[in-house]
């Protein structure tokens, strides 16, 4: 579980200026708020939506004194924080909610791989004795993508706008497993309406490719959806993947 920050404040979504800044409307007053996920988001800010905000940590250096935390739509809570995530793996991580994962007692984070970053690398650490769970395990590698398109079939779809990015870190999964590594893509959905997982073949068909390709070669592939709420937010449990 991470805990969000307990002074949010409702507002209501205006306009989008930039990919980073929004503009909220509180009782009448206008609220320039930073958001941290550069995605498309065309389905979910729409003019009136409800939106959660928390003002920015004293003595921050900012042209916005607001981060978008979360939306409210149709009944359901969104996360709009693509940094989340990562924060969402870890903690279940070390607290064994991660069954995928089991045997593996060390989480080191932002990996220098190749030309890339991976979110994560996984080993044994600790004390080698014999019989202890996870002994002889391969390290493995793991990057976590941010979800928050849902289509009206309840389907999760990523990514909602090309990424040759997430291109580029399933290569370098690829090439780890081919060094006889683990190596994982974790799809972490910021919300909890969603049923399966697939990539979004229509915005980007070149990742989906990839994905099927590295899916192949031996990348593991899980989906997981989240209980969010204005308090906190957790994994909730793993949703298939369909990659064809």
């Amino acid at each position: 579980m991470v805990k969000l920050p307990e002074n949010l404040i409702k507002a209501r979504f205006l306009i989008r200026p930039n990919r980073f800044t929004v503009v909220a409307e509180r009782g009448g007053q206008h609220l320039t708020a930073f958001l941290a996920d550069p995605g498309r988001l065309a389905e979910l800010l729409l003019p009136g939506t409800e939106l959660y905000l928390a003002p920015a940590q004293a003595g921050e250096k900012r042209k916005t004194v607001y981060d978008v935390v979360l939306l409210h739509r149709n009944g359901t809570f969104i996360s709009l924080d693509s940094r989340l995530p990562n924060r969402l793996f870890a903690a279940a991580f070390r607290s064994g909610g991660l069954g995928a994962f089991q045997g593996y007692r060390q989480l080191t984070a932002e990996v220098r791989v190749g030309s890339s970053r991976l979110d994560f690398l996984l080993t044994v650490g600790g004390e080698k004795e014999a019989g202890l769970p996870g002994e002889g395990l391969p390290p493995c590698y793991v990057e976590v993508k941010s979800v928050t398109l849902v289509n009206s079939d309840r389907v999760a779809l990523f990514p909602d706008a090309p990424t040759s990015r997430g291109s580029r870190h399933l290569q370098e999964l690829m090439a780890l497993r081919d060094r006889g590594c683990r190596a994982a893509v974790v799809f972490i959905i910021q919300r909890e309406d969603a049923l399966i997982f697939a990539p979004n073949e229509a915005t980007d068909p070149l990742f989906a490719r990839t994905l099927r390709e590295a899916a192949a070669a031996g990348v593991e592939v899980y989906a997981y959806r989240c209980r969010i709420s204005p308090v906190a937010a957790r994994l909730s449990t793993a949703v298939p993947v369909k990659l064809a």
